[in-house]
């Protein structure tokens, strides 16, 4: 959706190595409308073209696909992609119709410019499961590929809402990487049970008295249901409140 940032980069720089010298690699900025809940930061979302320009052409990206809202949702549009089952936890439950936008732009993105591969950071864990699910299930001919996460170097994962994080509830918000690894360290020592998994993350974050916890879950890697003990590969998912900037992070079990 733009303010385009290392992470962004780091998928520019994979599609690259994808396309080769003899493909197209196109990046979409859109600020999706959509996917934007009532009360949400639709209108003050960061918007920095030209900044985001010149990383586009810097990485290798040979072509912006950046339309205008009324280009991609007529006025009388009534036409929606739900998937139904993915996305039904975490950020699903905890933002009622976000991806019923997420699922509808990125299929009107996918027809407008037929991708062989499209490539998704892994920090939103949900929204790539959920597209990857929609791709199998409509049978779309794209190639779902996923990047690990960039981060700074205290762990916060890079995201374009940081930049509403004041000073001291940035100094805080690591807190969400270190209680995810802590649990992750924890699983690795034996601890399989997901509400003590749960448990360690909820306790971590809470140290830091701007955190306000939206939810923490352990979930199965695939179809995302909430699971009571990880035996397979699972996901530890939180959301977190800092002030009123919704930050995401997660980490993988296995």
């Amino acid at each position: 959706m733009g303010a385009l940032h290392a992470g962004h980069a780091a998928l520019i720089k994979r599609a690259r190595k994808i396309a080769g010298s003899a493909g197209t690699v196109i990046v979409s900025i859109f600020v999706n409308p959509a996917q934007f809940g009532p009360k949400e930061d639709f209108a003050r979302y960061p918007r920095t073209f030209a900044a985001d320009q010149a990383i586009c052409e810097a990485k290798g990206a040979d072509a912006i696909f950046h339309p205008s809202a009324k280009s991609m949702y007529a006025a009388d549009h009534s036409t929606w992609v739900d998937e139904e089952f993915v996305s039904g936890p975490l950020c699903g439950a905890a933002r009622p119709g976000h991806f019923r936008g997420v699922c509808t732009v990125v299929l009107k993105l996918f027809a407008i410019t037929q991708p062989d591969a499209a490539v998704f950071g892994l920090k939103d864990y949900q929204q790539f499961s959920v597209l990857r699910r929609m791709v199998r299930d409509l049978n779309l001919p794209v190639r779902m590929i996923g990047v690990q996460t960039v981060r700074e170097r205290d762990g916060l994962a890079l995201s374009s809402r940081n930049a509403y994080l004041a000073a001291e509830e940035r100094a805080q918000a690591p807190v969400i990487r270190r209680a995810l690894k802590g649990a992750r360290a924890a699983f690795r020592r034996g601890v399989h049970e997901s509400e003590k998994l749960r448990r360690l993350v909820w306790q971590t974050i809470s140290t830091e008295p701007l955190a306000r916890i939206d939810y923490v879950e352990v979930v199965d890697a695939n179809s995302l249901e909430l699971l009571q003990q990880v035996n397979g590969r699972g996901v530890i998912a939180a959301a977190v409140f800092f002030g009123t900037t919704r930050l995401i992070d997660n980490i993988q079990l296995s």
